[in-house]
């Protein structure tokens, strides 16, 4: 079984994500995650726009695989800051975490959440707490 596959199993249980959202893990790798979201009506808010919770809920399931997949313990957010840049334009969200520093106890990433037309969407920071 390879690590993506590994990777999608183990966070199948993160429900809101990946059902209720509809978020996919695409790659995994030491400290960093991509996923992507294909958009529908039921991510848009009553002006038509995509709602920015999806936004951040991407950044948070993103962060989250990218810190706890093959760790030796779990990591959680412990705060997590979010830019919104563009209304998306195209019709996929992709979310890629990248690790800024870690740390014994705590560790600092940066998420950017793009779409398919190239638009930056958000930027997010996230700070994790090693438990």
């Amino acid at each position: 079984m390879t690590d993506l596959e590994r990777a999608r199993e183990f966070f199948a249980a993160d429900r809101y994500a990946t059902e209720a959202t509809g978020i996919e893990i695409v790659a995994v790798g030491e400290h960093y995650a991509k996923c992507e979201l294909k958009l529908d009506g039921r991510h848009k808010n009553a002006v038509g726009h995509v709602m920015g919770g999806v936004m951040f809920t991407m950044a948070d399931f993103v962060f989250a695989v990218a810190t706890n997949f093959d760790a030796p313990s779990p990591t959680v957010t412990v705060t997590s800051n979010i830019a919104y840049l563009a209304s998306p334009r195209g019709n996929i969200l992709y979310g890629e975490a990248k690790l800024l520093k870690d740390g014994r106890r705590n560790c600092f990433y940066e998420i950017t959440i793009t779409d398919d037309t190239g638009t930056a969407v958000a930027i997010v920071t996230t700070n994790g707490a090693h438990l």
